[in-house]
C-alpha cells in the first residue's frame, strides 16, 4: 500500500500525535526511500520519539544527530544555551557534563568563535552520538561520571562555562512522565534521586575547583526546585541567580565563582 501524505497523516493522527501534519513532513523529507518511509511511520506509530525516529532534533537552529535511547534535546534548554552564549568571554572554555547528545556543548561552539569545548557523560549510547554532534565542532568528548573522565591537569581551573544539564526528576515522578521518556530515553538522563538534586549536588561540589574565576555554571532545574538548588551552589562556593523564561517555561541557574 502506497504511503501517501494523507495517509501517513491519518495514521499518526490516531495514534495519538497531536502535531501530525508536521510530523508527517518532516518524516516524508528525511526518508531515503519508500521502505525507510515505512519503517520510520511504523515505529513512531509504535511510540518512539519522532526525533529518534528522525535520527535527529532540532535545537538551537541546528541538526542533534539523536540516537535510539538516547536524551532528546529540550527545546526550552535552549535559553540555557542563550544565557551561556551572553556569558562566554572570546576564546571560551567550555564543558558540557551530562552532555547526552552534546547539543548543548555543540550549539555553543556554533554561536561563539574559537571554542575550546570538552563534553562528558555516563551513558556509552549518549557518548558515541556525542562525539558525531561534538567533535563537528572541534570538541572532544570523554565517557565516565561528571568530570572523572575529564583532563584535570589541563583544564581544572581554566573553565569559563560550565554546563550541567542534570537529570532533575525525583524518582518516584519518573512513572508520571511521558511514555516517550520514560520508556524510550535512557533513566540515567532522567533520575535525579529522591529529590531530583542528587546529580546536582554533586556537580556544584566540585564547580568551583573546575571553573576559571569569573567562571558560570548553569543548569536547569524546575521552578519547583529552584530554591533548594540556589543554595546548594551558594553553599559550595559560587554566587547563584535565577533567571527565567516564561514562553519556554524555563527555570536556569547560574553559578558564578569569585575573581
Amino acid at each position: 500500500m502506497s504511503l501517501s501524505p494523507s495517509l501517513i497523516v491519518t495514521r499518526l493522527r490516531a495514534a495519538g500525535c497531536v502535531f501530525a501534519e508536521d510530523e508527517a513532513d518532516l518524516l516524508l523529507s528525511t526518508a531515503r526511500d519508500r521502505a525507510h518511509l515505512s519503517a520510520m511511520v511504523d515505529r513512531r506509530i509504535a511510540g518512539l520519539p519522532l526525533e529518534h525516529v528522525l535520527g535527529w532534533a532540532e535545537f538551537c537552529g541546528r541538526r542533534i544527530a539523536v540516537d535510539p535511547g538516547v536524551f532528546v534535546p529540550r527545546r526550552r534548554t535552549e535559553f540555557l544555551v542563550q544565557q551561556a552564549v551572553a556569558l562566554a568571554p572570546p576564546r571560551a572554555v567550555v564543558v558540557d557534563l551530562c552532555c547526552g547528545s552534546g547539543a548543548l556543548g555543540a550549539a555553543l561552539a556554533a554561536s561563539l568563535e574559537r571554542v575550546e569545548l570538552y563534553a562528558a557523560d555516563v551513558d556509552p549510547a549518549a557518548v558515541r552520538c556525542a562525539r558525531r554532534n561534538i567533535t563537528a565542532v572541534g570538541g572532544q568528548v570523554y565517557e565516565g561520571d561528571l568530570y572523572a573522565p575529564l583532563p584535570a591537569a589541563t583544564l581544572r581551573g581554566r573553565v569559563d562555562v560550565l554546563l550541567a544539564n542534570v537529570p532533575y526528576v525525583p524518582t518516584e515522578e519518573i512513572e508520571l512522565l511521558p511514555p516517550e521518556a520514560r520508556i524510550h530515553e535512557a533513566r540515567v538522563a532522567l533520575d535525579g534521586g529522591a529529590d531530583g538534586l542528587d546529580v546536582l549536588r554533586r556537580v556544584t561540589a566540585q564547580a568551583a575547583r573546575w571553573l576559571a574565576p569569573g567562571g558560570h555554571l548553569l543548569f536547569e532545574t524546575s521552578e519547583r526546585q529552584a530554591p533548594q538548588a540556589v543554595e546548594t551552589v551558594a553553599r559550595d562556593g559560587l554566587v547563584p541567580r535565577v533567571v527565567t523564561s516564561d514562553e519556554r517555561y524555563a527555570t536556569v541557574v547560574i553559578g558564578t565563582r569569585g575573581r
